[in-house]
């Protein structure tokens, strides 16, 4: 009786040895994962980011921080931060944060290598690094187990590249930064003759639903109606339509300085910015949102309606609207909680749709059908706006 009752009990001590050996934990390479081991530094080493080939920035939606300008990063830090990046040999991620609180606690989890904002130097976790303001006690700031990193940025930042990036910055904001030969807004009042790619307005403005010379206007506004425009942003062609706007549409790089094509790809990028607006019931409303999309981009506009419906103003109704994309350009308004992209300068956007909606005005008296009826033909009904058919030249979709 007793052995069996060894038995037993060699029995239970054996199971109970396989179910602690089960309940063990392993590495994903198959070693004991000991419990008590020193937590993983969760933060990248500097040869890290290097061999990731990225550079992972937080900040906070500003003029001085980062914003979206015509589809380019733009903010003095920001600029500073890529050519810090470009140093490296990495690319740089730019993740925006609505609060310090909000870049703090992703920086403490890595999810992001620096603090591209001013911070106070003192700040609980963190190492001061790079742009600093003096007067404030405050700088960029990396995780305290990124001494490495900050050392690398410290070593490279050099003051005076905050005045060479503002002077940069000013030059890509004047017009001066757009390369074009000026042309008459007019070629021949007399003729009726607007420029000499009237055919092609009126070509293809019927597709998107458009007067051809609110087309020619906007045109005017782009280019100064010089085909072999450019800007340092890379926009191109009569319409200055940007490389990653000309990818989306399907324009071959070869064809953005053709006339032609830059207008038709024009219409079709007009035609895709006009579907995100269907909730806008009135046409001639819609062009107005639609133009400012254009040029400030759609996701800007949509702040501003936000803003113009919350401040109990009609968010369909440009004039309405165009009180807030203006007023984006401020710290009250582009750190709303309804505002989902932040700064944006509002003043450029509100000018280019007002001096649009003018020139449109003037070109208004220009009668239709005056260069060889060109009406006929080419998808108008007589005496209207409307197409009815489109031309056959072209055919696509969105």
């Amino acid at each position: 009786m007793r052995f069996r009752y060894l038995y037993v009990l060699f029995y239970i001590l054996c199971i109970m040895g396989c179910t602690e050996k089960k309940s063990q934990e392993f590495t994903p390479w198959g070693s004991p994962l000991d419990q008590e081991q020193t937590p993983i530094n969760k933060n990248f080493s500097l040869n890290d980011i290097q061999e990731s080939g990225e550079l992972i920035m937080l900040t906070m939606s500003g003029p001085d921080t980062y914003f979206d300008y015509h589809g380019m990063g733009m903010g003095t830090q920001y600029l500073i931060c890529e050519k810090y990046a470009q140093h490296l040999g990495v690319s740089l991620r730019v993740e925006t944060c609505k609060t310090k609180a909000e870049m703090l606690k992703r920086l403490d989890n890595g999810d992001a290598d620096i603090i591209v904002y001013q911070m106070p130097k003192n700040e609980k976790g963190t190492l001061p690094c790079g742009y600093a303001v003096d007067s404030l006690n405050t700088a960029w700031a990396v995780n305290t187990q990124s001494a490495e990193l900050a050392d690398s940025i410290n070593s490279w930042y050099d003051p005076k590249i905050v005045a060479s990036i503002r002077r940069e910055e000013q030059l890509r904001y004047s017009i001066q930064s757009i390369h074009r030969r000026t042309y008459a807004p007019m070629l021949n009042a007399k003729a009726g003759v607007i420029s000499k790619y009237d055919m092609l307005f009126m070509r293809y403005a019927p597709m998107a639903r458009w007067d051809w010379r609110l087309l020619a206007a906007q045109c005017y506004q782009e280019s100064c109606f010089d085909p072999k425009a450019y800007s340092w942003a890379g926009a191109r062609g009569l319409m200055q339509i940007m490389p990653a706007t000309a990818a989306q549409i399907g324009l071959p790089e070869s064809k953005m300085y053709d006339p032609e094509e830059n207008i038709y790809a024009a219409v079709r990028y007009i035609i895709k910015l006009t579907s995100h607006f269907q909730d806008i019931r009135d046409p001639r409303e819609r062009q107005l949102f639609v133009l400012g999309s254009y040029n400030g981009g759609f996701f800007h506009i949509r702040d501003a309606m936000a803003l113009a419906k919350k401040n109990g103003k009609n968010q369909y109704r440009w004039d309405d609207v165009a009180e807030y994309v203006l007023k984006l350009s401020t710290p009250q308004y582009y750190n709303d909680p309804v505002v989902k992209y932040g700064y944006m300068r509002g003043q450029e956007t509100y000018t280019y749709v007002s001096r649009i909606r003018d020139r449109w005005a003037q070109y208004r008296g220009v009668a239709r059908g005056s260069i060889g009826a060109p009406g006929i033909g080419l998808g108008f009904t007589p005496g209207g706006d409307e197409p009815h058919k489109a031309h056959k030249k072209h055919r696509f979709k969105l």
